[in-house]
Order: C-alpha cells, then structure tokens, then sequence
C-alpha cells in the first residue's frame, strides 16, 4: 500500500459545507410540553455508589474465585457512558497479576436496561451482562471471564483484558493501525453474528429482544428532545419543521426495522473493543437484542470516535459480505439481504444516520442529566457523519433542509 493510501485509511478532515439559511415559520404547539421537559431535567440526581469494601475485596480474593490471590492496589478507572463504576485489582502471589472489578450502580439495578428495550420487560432474572456473556463465551467469542459475581455486593470479578482499546491503538498507531486492526474488527463482527445465529439459546435475553420501529423511534426522540431541544436552550422548534422531521424519522424507522435481524451488540465500536494480541476483545454487550444486520457495522464504521475514509468504509463493507456470505448458504445471504451489493450500501447508510443522531442526543443526556460532558466534544464529528450521509441521497434533501437551522454545526 502506498503512503498516499495509507494516509486516507484515516481522514481529520471535518468538513462543514452547508451554510444556514434564514426561514420563517410559525411556531411549534409543542414549546409548553418542551418547556416542561427543561424543567425536569434537573429532577434527576446523580447517584454514586461508595467504592468497594478492600475487607470484602480481600476475603473474596481468598475464598471466592477459582484461584487465591492476595489484593495489592485498587484504581478507579475513568468510568464510560454507563453508571457502572471499573475498577482494576493489582493482585499479588496468584496466577494473574490483576483483574477487572465492576460495581453496579445498585445491585439490583441490573433488572432494568440502561438503553430503552423491547421485549423481556417483566420478567428479567439474571444481570443482562452475565446472562448475555454465558453464550458469547460457549460460541467462542474472546469475552472477558467471569471469575466471581457477587450479587449481594453488585460486583464482578472479571479477566482484565487491559488498557488497550481499539481506539487507543487507532489514535496512536495512525492508518497503520487502523489497517490492521479494523480488519479484524469486521471479521470478529461477522464471527458474532454467524456463531451465535448458530449456537441460539432460548435463555439468552438478547434473543427475546428486538430493534423494531417504535424503539428506533423512541431514539430519534432522544436526538430530538437532548440534540436539539437541550443542546437550544430548550427554545421551540418551528412546528413545520418538527412535523416533517418526524414524518421523515418515522419512514427511516420504517425502512431500517424492515431489515432481517441478527444478533445485534448495539454498541460495538472501538471503545467496547480491547486489542489482546491479534484478537480484539468484546465488551459492553449487556444490551444485545436482535436488530438490523447493518447496526453493529454501522456502529463500528461510523464510530462517534473515529474518522475513517470513504473508500476505507467500501473495504470493510465488502470484508464483511464476503465473510458473511462465507458462512452462510445462499438462501440464508438472500435472506439477510447480503446478495445485493447497492441496497446493502444504502441501508447501511440510513442505519448509519439513525444510530449517528442517536449517539447525539444520548452524548447531551450524559452532560445534562447525568453529570457526565466528556462525550460532547465527540458531538461535530457525529454530525458530520449525519450531514454527509443526508447529503448523498436526494431522498434526504427536505430532512435536512428541516435539520439545518437547528444545528449550528452545519451554519
């Protein structure tokens, strides 16, 4: 590969090229209901829970694991966009030197999703994380081992996979990095999706959920009321523009949910990916459901955190049909929609605006409600993902018309 390419496998570049234009419109009947949604989001406290009892620590380390260590240091690690608190335990005189330790927010906290789900709603008897690992595991998949759950505690004892995530790797290593590693990243996407369509267990939480229309409604919600509500100060929406916004988010929901489903990660991107050698480690999988073949590649090619090249995009879309299709028989890659080169392209681009704007709006939840603002520098770059993808296809143009005055990334 030449330089030329290998400087293009990543691209700084944020170009914003639509200017504002002015437009006159009445106001939205919704500026009451806005106004009492600003009003309650400062209802909702944030919560910690006081770090982990060492005594408890060290007798656990003794007595329940299925190796004895002895507890040297305990570090609080910069938490990520869940209220689940990380912590590594430097070990001594035991067969590893440290593990990971993660402290739920409230030990039955675990019997409510983080992200809105569809499905299993009443009847959730097991911590999502370990219910979904359990088969990830069985199918192969390199997910860290759980070594000890103490329910009563809300803590987990887990292999420490390191500090190394794929975007750390990315970021430092440059497009060299981004060659060798995003390769893989799609190929253990598709290993994912083939082994666990293969292996499906009925116990498994993410296969009696779904990704369907009202839920990805219910995310472009979330874009509106926190990526643009919030993010204006909570000032009212022209009601022309809202009523078009959510025709068109309503058609894009219908299309996208009309995909075939696999299992679906939800949040499979280079921060939820630790590089172990030449395998990329899988975290962050407790919302798992079934949803659109293109989600998790969409997730991972137009990753909040990470700018990648056009035609580097293309290369990995057709990595991951070939190896897709490798493990499928034909009347299953007909069914899954992976026959058709363009259409997959295009739905890949919609899911892509759909989990882009969602990103958006859940980046401003974590700064407004949850206390928690070191997503929103990652805020410009999404958008621009939006606003390159809306411009592509002149189905979009009235979308993006309508978007434009409320995105002062775009003017």
């Amino acid at each position: 590969m030449d330089s030329a390419s290998t400087r293009k496998a990543l691209s700084p570049d944020l170009p914003w090229p639509l200017r504002g234009r002015s437009i006159h419109c009445r106001p939205s009947d919704r500026t009451r209901e806005t106004s009492l949604y600003c009003r309650s989001m400062s209802l909702e406290t944030v919560s910690s829970p006081p770090g982990p009892d060492p005594l408890l620590l060290e007798k656990t380390l003794r007595t329940r694991l299925p190796f004895q260590s002895q507890l040297a240091t305990v570090t609080l690690l910069d938490g990520d966009a869940s209220n689940r608190r990380y912590y590594r335990l430097g070990l001594q005189h035991g067969p590893v030197s440290s593990l990971m330790l993660m402290q739920l927010a409230e030990p039955e906290a675990w019997k409510a999703s983080e992200e809105a789900v569809i499905g299993a709603d009443a009847d959730v008897r097991e911590l999502p994380f370990v219910n979904i690992l359990r088969p990830l595991a069985q199918a192969g998949m390199t997910v860290p081992a759980l070594y000890y759950y103490d329910e009563t505690a809300g803590l987990l004892y887990l292999e420490d996979f390191g500090d190394q995530t794929l975007w750390h790797v990315c970021v430092e290593g440059g497009a060299s990095a981004v060659r060798r590693y995003y390769p893989v990243a799609v190929d253990t996407l598709a290993q994912l999706q083939l082994r666990l369509a293969a292996s499906r267990m009925d116990t498994c939480l993410a296969f009696s959920r779904s990704f369907d229309a009202p839920l990805l409604l219910w995310e472009f919600e979330h874009f509106l009321e926190y990526g643009i509500w919030a993010r204006q100060a909570c000032k009212p929406m022209c009601a022309d523009h809202e009523h078009a916004l959510r025709e068109a988010f309503a058609r894009m929901a219908d299309v996208i949910a009309s995909q075939p489903r696999v299992f679906t990660h939800r949040d499979y991107h280079s921060r939820n990916l630790m590089v172990v050698g030449d395998r990329l480690g899988v975290l962050d999988f407790q919302d798992a459901l079934q949803g659109p073949v293109t989600y998790d590649l969409a997730s991972l090619l137009r990753d909040s955190y990470m700018v990648l090249d056009e035609a580097f995009i293309d290369e990995m879309i057709d990595r991951y049909l070939a190896a897709m299709r490798a493990g499928l028989d034909a009347e299953a890659q007909a069914r899954l929609g992976l026959t058709d080169r363009a259409a997959f392209r295009r739905l890949f681009d919609y899911t892509s605006i759909q989990r882009n704007l969602k990103a958006v709006g859940r980046f401003v939840y974590l700064d407004r409600v949850k206390g928690n603002p070191r997503f929103l520098a990652d805020i410009p770059r999404t958008l621009w993902y939006v606003r390159r993808n809306l411009g592509t296809y002149p189905e979009f143009a009235e979308l993006l018309r309508h978007l434009t005055p409320y995105i002062p990334e775009w003017q």
